[in-house]
């Protein structure tokens, strides 16, 4: 169990300062920064000046070298344009995007299990059908015409929702909804699966036998093996709300993470840019390895291969 633990948090690690190498080398090699800061009237002495202030005059693998000590040390830089250390704008807006991903892959899982399991219990029924027929129709959505759907509906005609800012929990009632449905597909269709896997092993068999209520071998017996994918898949889709709250974020003026890349992406501010990017990607690192940590200890085979 240590070694496989100690495997992940390397790989993990790896990866971390993988992300970290491309998001510099792509934020200072596809935008000149100077030129980005100053603007397309700016004087070659203008730019020069400004690669001097902010050491972007200095070879690329030293300037590397200097971010990633910064880093370690915890310094994620200053923002360019409002010279407000990164850090601290993070901070504040980190945890409006964390409630809506949470919120939203909560809804999904909540609609996602119940639906697989009713499909897989009635395969080939027209519970399967229909629930197979919404989860296409839902994946071929993309999120922000949904987000669009709900404004125009909840928001504009019926006038029951608020469609933006984040003052209330309200707020995040058709925000939450629209990025659940990010998730909402691969989640039905993967309970499904490990579902009508768990029913046609020999356990459940053996558990028809001896007369066990359905809703026991459905809720206990075959969805406690069917869940561990679907945890997995949980963890990866709650870090890719991360990064997908950028749209719906921006859609419904919620002044999260995603609406900061959004606003820094538009003004070119660089440092802010990184540390959303590198923040977003840690968090998806630290959520796979804790999925492989919950499905190790709730496995025994994992637990017997991993020892």
């Amino acid at each position: 169990m240590l070694s496989l633990l100690l495997r992940r948090a390397g790989l993990g690690l790896m990866v971390a300062l993988t992300v970290s190498l491309l998001c510099f080398v792509l934020s200072n090699v596809a935008v000149d920064p100077a030129l980005a800061l100053a603007g397309d009237s700016a004087t070659e002495a203008d730019l020069q000046a400004l690669r001097v202030r902010y050491a972007l005059d200095r070879p690329l693998p030293e300037r590397y070298a200097a971010y990633l000590g910064r880093l370690l040390a915890g310094d994620l830089g200053t923002s360019q344009l409002t010279g407000e250390p990164v850090s601290r704008m993070l901070a504040d807006r980190v945890g409006v995007t964390a409630l809506l991903a949470l919120t939203a892959i909560l809804v999904a899982l909540a609609v996602a299990v119940p639906a697989g399991v009713m499909a897989a219990a009635n395969r080939g029924g027209w519970t399967d059908r229909v629930v197979s027929f919404v989860t296409a129709v839902v994946q071929a959505m993309p999120s922000f015409w949904a987000a669009l759907l709900l404004i125009i509906f909840f928001g504009v005609k019926l006038r029951w929702l608020p469609i933006s800012g984040s003052g209330t929990l309200a707020h995040y009632v058709m925000p939450t909804v629209a990025l659940s449905l990010y998730a909402l597909p691969a989640l039905t269709r993967l309970t499904r699966s490990g579902m009508v896997q768990a029913l046609e092993s020999d356990y459940i068999r053996t558990a028809r036998a001896m007369g066990l209520p359905t809703r026991v071998i459905l809720f206990k017996s075959a969805l406690r093996n069917a869940l561990l994918p679907v945890v997995s898949l949980g963890a990866v889709q709650f870090g890719f709300m991360l990064g997908g709250s950028i749209v719906i974020e921006s859609i419904f003026a919620i002044h999260g993470i995603g609406y900061l890349a959004w606003q820094s992406m538009i003004r070119a501010d660089m440092p802010v840019i990184q540390a959303v990017v590198l923040m977003i990607s840690l968090t998806y690192i630290v959520l796979t390895f804790l999925s492989d940590v919950l499905n190790t200890l709730l496995d025994p085979r994992l637990k017997r291969a991993a020892s």
